[in-house]
């Protein structure tokens, strides 16, 4: 296989906003970011082409640089398990996955493209989805059984993907679900924390909102909600009633109306992630001290203070460039305190390709 160039372009293919980061790693743990961009794009793309002119644009905006593509998709519709299994090859485990997912998964497969690795605590990476290479695996606790973690995506999604890299002349090296590249991003940017303590990342999406929590280098805990920050802008505006500039700057100022509103739409999502740290903290002795949160609607102080209150633990954004040289023009640069607490998954698509 030839070898892996020293820079690459990670994409966050969400639904509402496309991301891209342009990151070079200089050193073996030294990685350097030279551009991003961000465009709004509506919730599904008609066909390949649609979404190509996007992608291209997208890099256009992001400016020369890599040809190479590395992808994380944010889709409502993937698969994302941690199962136990007798140990068994990982090869042997696809096969099985793909002939009898049924019985694997209580779930039939057979319209997922799927990838699968055991959970390993000696390296920080999940599996990931029609990659071009083997991925890293995880290890748990010595019994007669291991745990894997699977991911999937549906096949007709899978080939718009591929098929719109290739026309917008592009060469995607990976393609990995949203949660994955997060916990990917993570173990960059906070390798203490990833290391030695139990985690909690929640992923506030434009759909739905991924909880993921992790613990000593090992992911625990993998669910979605649907939950996402559609919904609260329609709480927000009253279902376009009011103008959603209007209401978020009301929000932001503070507006008792508006925060009111605010804590109640987040009420539905803190008692998700409420259970999720229950059941976690039910089954290990470790507790969940803090939050860290990710999306666009992170930015919002009031947004952090309404599920902080809702759940009695600190809610805090967290920054994927935390380790990562920054070399941007001044516009860029000026405007990156805003923009970061969205490019995780890009971030994480990055990090996992040029780590291997």
């Amino acid at each position: 296989m030839a070898r892996r160039g020293n820079s690459v372009i990670g994409i966050d293919l969400g639904k509402h906003v496309v991301k891209a980061v342009l990151l070079q790693r200089k050193a073996e743990q030294r990685y350097v970011l030279t551009s991003y961009a961000a465009r709004e794009v509506p919730e599904q793309f008609a066909d390949a082409d649609a979404l190509a002119q996007e992608i291209k644009q997208l890099v256009r905006e992001l400016g020369g640089g890599a040809k190479v593509c590395a992808v994380g998709v944010s889709d409502p519709d993937s698969l994302l398990r941690i199962i136990e299994q007798p140990d068994t090859p990982v090869d042997l485990l696809r096969n099985a996955l793909r002939l009898n997912g049924l019985a694997v998964l209580n779930q039939e497969c057979k319209d997922f493209v799927l990838d699968c690795a055991a959970v390993a605590a000696d390296t920080g990476a999940l599996a990931t989805v029609g990659a071009e290479a083997a991925p890293r695996s995880f290890s748990s606790d010595a019994s007669s059984k291991t745990r894997y973690v699977v991911g999937g995506m549906l096949r007709p999604a899978v080939k718009q993907i591929s098929a719109a890299c290739a026309k917008a002349r592009i060469s995607a090296a990976s393609l990995q679900l949203a949660p994955i590249c997060s916990f990917n991003a993570f173990e960059v940017a906070y390798p203490e924390t990833f290391a030695n303590d139990a985690f909690l990342l929640l992923d506030i999406g434009h759909l739905q909102s991924t909880v993921l929590i992790g613990s000593k280098k090992e992911v625990v805990l993998v669910r979605s909600i649907s939950y996402g920050g559609k919904e609260l802008n329609e709480a927000l505006t009253a279902e376009g009633a009011l103008d959603g500039d209007a209401a978020r700057r009301m929000l932001q100022e503070g507006d008792p109306g508006m925060m009111e509103i605010c804590r109640v739409s987040l009420s539905r999502l803190a008692m998700e992630v409420r259970n999720s740290i229950g059941f976690f903290e039910g089954q290990h002795d470790q507790s969940i001290q803090r939050i860290f949160v990710s999306g666009g609607m992170a930015r919002s102080e009031s947004v952090l203070q309404a599920l902080s209150d809702e759940l009695g633990l600190p809610c805090e954004i967290w920054d994927p460039l935390e380790t990562c040289e920054v070399a941007l023009p001044p516009a860029k640069r000026q405007a990156l305190p805003q923009e970061f607490v969205s490019l995780n998954v890009a971030c994480g698509a990055a990090f996992e390709y040029l780590s291997q």
